[in-house]
């Protein structure tokens, strides 16, 4: 009896794949939309929040405290109760909670970048007569841009996951097709949904790992 259940609903069915093949690249489409965006708005926010922290050592107590309390919200909860607000079902509903888990794992990273700068550094370009501005950009972004590229990967690849969790409210990309799935226990859109969200975490997680390779030539000299 189970054999027979199995060939009647198998782990994937490619007419389904084919059949569906549209509303599957929209998924795809929607879960990169919302992964990427609310990367970049977890950095700009956590990029302002690490120059609050450089500058006012004071407030990275209050800074870390803040993130990881909302990283700390479970994220079912925290979709379901904006979706009974005015924000009702759309992007936004997603999108605050995601950027939101993104805010401790960017701040400690480019916390740690900055501060991974040896003072004797700072102090030679000081020395140099390099401007605050200068020095930023010509020495200590340098420093920390491996930091920043391990915060963006280890976000990225959660995010991924968090926005197939998203998909319990409607609007989850990949993750719609996986509730389908459970809904439904037709397991063809579930594999589907499953499958290609893990591997859009590998293939972002491989861009991010070239990006730093591109973007910091020096450390494959040094290496070699």
């Amino acid at each position: 009896m189970s054999m027979l259940l199995a060939a009647r609903n198998p782990i994937l069915r490619w007419s389904y794949f084919l059949e569906q093949w549209d509303r599957i690249q929209g998924a795809i489409f929607q879960h990169l939309q919302l992964t990427l965006m609310s990367v970049l708005l977890g950095f700009i926010i956590s990029a302002g929040l690490a120059a609050i922290g450089l500058r006012y050592r004071w407030s990275i107590g209050p800074i870390t405290l803040f993130a990881a309390f909302v990283y700390t919200i479970p994220s079912v909860a925290f979709f379901g109760v904006l979706r009974t607000t005015p924000l009702g079902l759309s992007v936004y509903t997603v999108l605050i909670p995601l950027t939101g888990f993104t805010l401790l794992i960017l701040v400690t990273n480019i916390l740690d970048g900055f501060r991974a700068v040896p003072a004797s550094v700072k102090e030679a370009a000081d020395a140099m007569g390099m401007t605050p501005m200068r020095r930023l950009f010509t020495v200590e972004v340098p420093v920390a841009v491996p930091y920043m590229i391990n915060g963006l990967r280890i976000a990225t690849v959660t995010i991924v996951g968090l926005v197939a969790v998203a998909g319990i409210v409607g609007y989850g990309g990949l993750g719609n097709l996986i509730m389908e799935g459970i809904r439904r226990q037709f397991w063809s859109p579930l594999t589907i949904g499953a499958s290609l969200s893990i591997l859009l975490a590998i293939l972002l997680d491989l861009l991010y790992f070239l990006l730093g390779r591109w973007l910091t030539p020096w450390a494959r000299t040094a290496r070699s």
